[in-house]
């Protein structure tokens, strides 16, 4: 089939990490398939970090109404989101309308669910349309039930879920107070979904079975994850081991030296600690999980962001440790030497432990974080998660404490072989006939019938 004959897809990512890795991923996906994708991406990370041109994909570009500075030059998150929809509608319009007059007109648009903005605007040209939703079925089902009236606070009763106390919702529940406009962002969701063609998950079908299907009541829904560098999943590209735009610099010495001090160490001996790019541990809080990495005297690589590092205890050293700026995560996880992820239980961390059957401490630090531990501890059973003190600090005992559950106890071997299963299950659903394969393939039918009708 010629280029001009392909179904054309218009991928749109909202502009952080957690959220661009996923649809990039998936963009990458949907061009193994045969689709022409163009991946739309703010033109203030397009001109920072130079995304490289030779992908399967065309890049383009959007602007969020601070092209000089990005997030970072909004006065408030607040007037962030209002500048991302109002000046994002006009040039996603824009773009739309330039591609219509070239020989590759956009047939659809998948767009990241944190901007429903953008169904309106593709609905507006007659496109098909799917958000992608970057966290699990889980969290987004309890988002919707809340949004719609089904769920009041502090109840915590969700219907197909397993019994969550409040701890164990998404923390705009607890503390709605403390970001308003985010708890509203997660909401917004679901504002205007009844118009989508189809809902998308970055989930694996077999990981939440009646949340999946609990969605699936609410529009056609399809996971399609994991949207994890091929590499590490079926290989159908040997050189796809990395995400394609890292918005975090890492040092090749860094990454060369995590894989030479790895390769040293014997299976399962290694914790490895990482808590995302967006995380803000306080310095009382460092302290003690310092002090309880140490003294569970494991060796370990623990990543932390430079603007974390003046947290750490004056000079802090340890002997048995390695303490990087940042990491190849998947390079890491899938390293034989790794036997723990102590982590803050971000999704795209999760699901790649899980697909890489590595046992988890989680220590959630917000948004749909609580959920996802609770998963890791009661629903998957592979780790544990933290107990937090009265004043709020995890202490340096149970970390320590936490580290040798899953290192050494009497569940060790119980956790490790639940990873390894839910490793399977996550390396079969994007095989032929697996799960999210089926909803990919269904997914791309649905664009080549439009096209043939149109």
């Amino acid at each position: 089939m010629e280029r001009g004959k392909k179904p054309h897809v218009l991928v749109i990512p909202y502009p952080t990490q957690g959220h661009l890795n996923p649809l990039i991923q998936f963009s990458k996906f949907l061009s193994y398939k045969g689709l022409h994708i163009t991946v739309a991406i703010t033109k203030f990370i397009f001109k920072t970090f130079k995304p490289s041109t030779d992908t399967l994909f065309d890049w383009d570009t959007i602007s969020d109404g601070f092209d000089d500075g990005g997030f970072a030059a909004a006065s408030s998150i607040d007037e962030y989101l209002i500048r991302i929809q109002t000046i994002g509608t006009k040039t996603l319009t824009d773009l739309i309308r330039r591609h219509e007059s070239s020989s590759h007109p956009i047939d659809g648009v998948v767009y990241d669910a944190f901007m429903p903005w953008a169904l309106d605007v593709a609905k507006g040209f007659g496109l098909m349309v799917a958000p992608f939703f970057t966290q699990p079925c889980s969290v987004n089902f309890i988002y919707y039930c809340f949004h719609k009236g089904f769920l009041g606070l502090p109840r915590s009763k969700v219907a197909s879920l397993p019994e969550l106390e409040l701890q164990d919702m998404p923390s705009f529940f607890s503390a709605p107070e403390c970001y308003p406009n985010y708890f509203k962002l997660v909401l917004n969701q679901w504002s205007n979904t009844e118009g989508a063609d189809w809902i998308l998950v970055n989930s694996i079908y077999e990981f939440e079975p009646k949340e999946g299907d609990e969605l699936s009541k609410i529009g056609p829904t399809l996971t399609i994850g994991p949207t994890i560098p091929s590499f590490y999943i079926d290989n159908h590209n040997e050189n796809d081991k990395k995400y394609e735009l890292d918005l975090f610099k890492i040092e090749p010495e860094e990454a060369s030296l995590a894989r030479i001090w790895l390769d040293t160490k014997s299976k399962g001996s290694v914790v490895y600690v990482s808590f995302g790019s967006m995380s803000n541990i306080s310095i009382t809080q460092m302290g003690e999980f310092a002090s309880g990495l140490v003294e569970s005297n494991y060796y370990f690589i623990w990543v932390i962001r430079e603007s974390e590092k003046a947290k750490l205890p004056t000079g802090f050293a340890p002997e048995k440790g390695l303490i990087l700026e940042w990491s190849s995560q998947l390079e890491v996880l899938s390293n034989k030497a790794v036997g723990c992820f102590f982590t803050h239980c971000g999704w795209n961390s999760t699901l790649e432990a899980l697909c890489l059957g590595v046992s988890m401490v989680g220590m959630p630090q917000w948004t749909d974080q609580p959920t996802i531990a609770k998963y890791v501890e009661d629903v998957w059973k592979v780790g544990v998660r933290v107990k937090v003190g009265e004043d709020g600090i995890v202490g340096k005992e149970e970390i320590k404490g936490c580290i040798r559950k899953v290192m050494e106890g009497d569940k060790a071997t119980e956790f490790k072989e639940n990873a390894l299963k839910w490793k399977q299950l996550g390396l079969k659903a994007l095989r032929e006939g697996g799960s999210s394969m089926k909803h990919i393939d269904q997914l791309i039918s649905s664009m080549r019938e439009k096209i043939s009708a149109d």
